[in-house]
């Protein structure tokens, strides 16, 4: 009897050590997803309350730049991945273009290449618009990692879908003609090309 006793005491021991960790696990997860709910629940009463919030709410949404490559590293070490990268991507030259004459643009700067050039990615990140803007034709704007949106404009056969994952050096698509039309704003600010690489 004194056997099954020490037995039992034995197993509710080991038992009782296996079970924080467990329980811990588990307590992480609930703690994220009480988190997401709560973040949720105040975005929807903070915009209810005034029409004041509401417009502001929107005015932020739908003008801002929203930081998605700055959020994608802490958003997959918590949940993993979640944006479709692209696995038919090639890359190509070392991450820079190649160009015959460049002159200003614009807020940009447009590039003389061969014509219907490859054009690659200057930089890591996420497809965040891919269609027709004025002045530009056809554009595709990357948001890169390093928080830079850089537009290529005048393109066609393009390779990548909007929010898309992408490496430096992905080829994106080729120029319609022998133009470039390149754009490159980092913290409210045109950047030159040039100036940009280095």
């Amino acid at each position: 009897m004194d056997e099954y006793v020490k037995m039992h005491k034995a197993k509710k021991k080991n038992f009782s050590k296996k079970t924080p960790s467990k329980s811990k696990r588990l307590s992480k997860y609930i703690t994220k997803f009480m988190l997401a709910v709560i973040f949720f629940l105040a975005s929807i009463i903070f915009t209810n309350t005034s029409d004041k919030n509401l417009l502001l709410y929107k005015e932020y949404v739908l003008t801002e730049s929203l930081p998605f490559t700055k959020v994608k590293g802490w958003y997959e070490e918590l949940f993993g991945e979640v944006l479709p990268s692209n696995d038919n991507a090639q890359t190509v030259f070392d991450g820079k273009l190649v160009y015959k004459e460049i002159s200003d643009y614009q807020n940009g700067e447009r590039l003389t290449v061969s014509s219907k050039s490859l054009v690659n990615s200057l930089a890591s990140g996420i497809v965040v618009f891919s269609g027709e803007k004025d002045g530009f034709g056809n554009t595709v704007i990357i948001q890169g990692i390093d928080g830079a949106d850089i537009w290529y404009g005048n393109l066609e056969n393009i390779s990548l879908n909007l929010y898309d994952y992408i490496e430096a050096g992905t080829v994106i698509g080729n120029t319609v003609d022998e133009y470039l039309y390149l754009v490159i704003k980092k913290d409210n600010e045109y950047i030159k090309y040039e100036d940009y690489q280095n």
